[in-house]
Formats: structure tokens, C-alpha cells, sequence
């Protein structure tokens, strides 16, 4: 009789436990909506509603990134950005990021980035390439999210930024530790 109940009563402590080391390494809805609306400068009705459909479709990230980019396209583009990434458990270090893109874009912008980071193992894991689809439109300043996934590691960046541009397009992003000029 008691054998029976030992691993029922394990597999709930488990579970319990897994689910409370869960919320504590990574960032609730409230806390993202915050940080996000200091780094931007301002709260807009649509960047809330952007993070809470990060939230809806991923659930909590464990990180993120704060930084500026610079991209533009005829056809073809290039994309530049640099910004600290800040990881729930204390992690933080510098990140750089360049990449290509190729599909039906045209124009430039300029802009303020907050990613969310889904399931990032360490800082380390964040140096690689994410292949991603990209659809945007700005004129004069927008706001959007795309995603980016590389194995179990998702990247949302949200873009505020200026310009004139609008397409879609296929690319995708390297994050390095250091800054380089090539996007390949």
C-alpha cells in the first residue's frame, strides 16, 4: 500500500518544483512590459499588445536584449545591431549581429531593439546563426515583431525605429562577440 503512493507523490513534488525553478529563471509579462517601455522612452498601446502576443504564442523568456540596428534594402539587404543581452539568472555580456536578407524589400530604417529569448541555455548559446522571416512596413516609425529559432532557442525581436521601408524578406541574423562589417 505505501509503494503505491511513492512515485504519484514524487512525480507531483517534481513537477511542483520544476514549475517554481521555472518562474524564477525567467522574466513574467509585467516585468518585460516595463523594461521594454523604459528602454524605448515611451509606453504605446501597441508595443503592450506585441509583448503579450510574444507571451501568448512562446510563454516566458529567459533573457533578453536592448540595442540599436541599421538596415536597408533593395532586393537584397543588410543588417547591423549592437546591445547587451541580460539573462533572468544574472548572465549578461555584449552581442553584435549582422545578416543578409533576400526577397521583396525596399528601403532603410533605423531602430531600437528589444529581443526576447526564449530557452537559452547560457550567454554562450546566444553566438550563433537564427534564420528568420522578416516582414515590415515603416513610414516615418512603426513598431513590429518577427521570430528567429535556431533548434530549441527562440529570438523575438520587437523593432521601434524611423524610416521608409517595406517588404518581406528571408535572412537571417548572426550574433557575434565582436563587431564586424561582414553580414556573412
Amino acid at each position: 500500500m505505501f509503494n503505491k503512493w511513492i512515485l504519484p507523490c514524487f512525480l507531483a513534488a517534481a513537477l511542483c518544483f520544476s514549475a517554481g525553478a521555472n518562474a524564477e529563471d525567467t522574466y513574467d509579462q509585467d516585468s518585460i512590459i516595463r523594461d521594454a517601455t523604459n528602454f524605448f522612452g515611451k509606453s504605446t498601446e501597441g508595443l503592450g499588445k506585441i509583448i503579450e502576443k510574444a507571451f501568448k504564442e512562446h510563454g516566458r523568456p529567459n533573457a533578453y536584449i536592448e540595442g540599436e540596428e541599421a538596415s536597408g534594402a533593395i532586393g537584397v539587404g543588410l543588417r547591423y545591431g549592437d546591445g547587451r543581452l541580460r539573462m533572468k539568472t544574472g548572465g549578461s555580456t555584449r552581442v553584435y549581429w549582422s545578416g543578409p536578407s533576400i526577397g521583396f524589400d525596399f528601403g532603410g530604417n533605423a531602430s531600437k531593439v528589444f529581443v526576447l529569448v526564449y530557452h537559452l541555455p547560457s550567454t554562450s548559446k546566444i553566438f550563433q546563426r537564427f534564420p528568420g522571416v522578416d516582414g515590415s512596413f515603416y513610414y516615418v516609425g512603426g513598431a513590429g515583431i518577427n521570430y528567429q529559432q535556431l533548434g530549441n532557442i527562440i529570438l523575438a525581436p520587437i523593432r521601434l525605429g524611423v524610416g521608409l521601408r517595406t517588404g518581406a524578406s528571408v535572412g537571417y541574423m548572426h550574433y557575434t562577440r565582436n563587431k564586424t562589417w561582414d553580414p556573412f
